[in-house]
């Protein structure tokens, strides 16, 4: 879903597209990523909406969205994951009633929430993915400052083998002994098909890659089921229509 201005979510209708959407594996959570492009100037107004926000989720007994600030990349300025669990769960009556009253009982009702990004926010995007269970995602994020995201569309019929790329990189990473990346995979929403996430202290552990031996990375790639440790990009971008990179931090610490 992609569209200029935020506006409410209907709960009956998402609940509904979601049923004949793909099936969710077992232990998968399920995800809402909004991607947001502030007004011009108004970024630090639509951090401060949000850092303002945080006691509503709180009261309504959801967990805080996690929310990523762009440092250099893809052209959104924030990244928004919020943990969903499963759609049954989350929009189940006592479960809305919840948060309609923790909006109230804050001042600010759902609704005028989102009549005040509408001030703020010049283009945003909304997607859910199925991912990790939530528990460990949330001590993946807390346990980091860095974060490198890819997001990626695949070219017709590749979706699946795409994600086995994924796989087979992880077990690189593990191999090399790097940060694996958490992979979700979308279930309704924008073009997007997938996208992974990997967690770092900072832009120090990040970059720490360049120091692994050459001769380690080559063993690895090959274990792994590359062709080599350079050809593990190029034998990704068989499968790719787009792909969008992006490197951010925390937006409230």
């Amino acid at each position: 879903m992609s569209y200029e201005k935020p506006h409410a979510m209907n709960p009956i209708l998402i609940t509904v597209l979601l049923t004949v959407a793909a099936p969710v594996q077992d232990d998968a959570s399920l995800y809402r990523v909004t991607l947001i492009r502030a007004a011009p100037g108004r970024l630090l107004d639509v951090i401060d909406a949000y850092r303002e926000r945080m006691p509503v989720y709180d009261a309504a007994g959801n967990a805080r969205p996690a929310i990523i600030r762009h440092s250099q990349g893809d052209h959104w300025d924030l990244m928004l994951i919020f943990q969903v669990g499963s759609m049954s769960e989350y929009y189940a009556a006592d479960r809305v009633a919840r948060r309609v009253r923790a909006g109230e009982s804050a001042g600010m009702s759902e609704h005028q929430f989102e009549e005040r990004l509408q001030e703020i926010v010049a283009w945003r995007e909304d997607t859910f993915f199925n991912g990790v269970p939530a528990a460990e995602f949330q001590r993946g994020y807390d346990n980091a400052g860095y974060f490198h995201i890819e997001m990626f569309v695949a070219l017709p019929g590749e979706a699946d083998r795409l994600l086995n790329e994924r796989v087979m990189e992880n077990d690189y990473l593990r191999r090399i002994g790097r940060p694996q990346n958490l992979i979700f995979t979308k279930t309704l929403g924008g073009s997007w098909d997938s996208f992974t996430l990997g967690f770092y202290r900072d832009l120090k552990h990040y970059a720490e890659s360049v120091d692994i031996p050459v001769e380690l990375r080559e063993e690895a790639a090959l274990a792994a089921g590359f062709e080599g440790a350079g050809r593990i990009g190029t034998y990704l971008r068989r499968f790719l229509a787009r792909h969008n990179d992006t490197l951010g931090t925390k937006a409230i610490p």
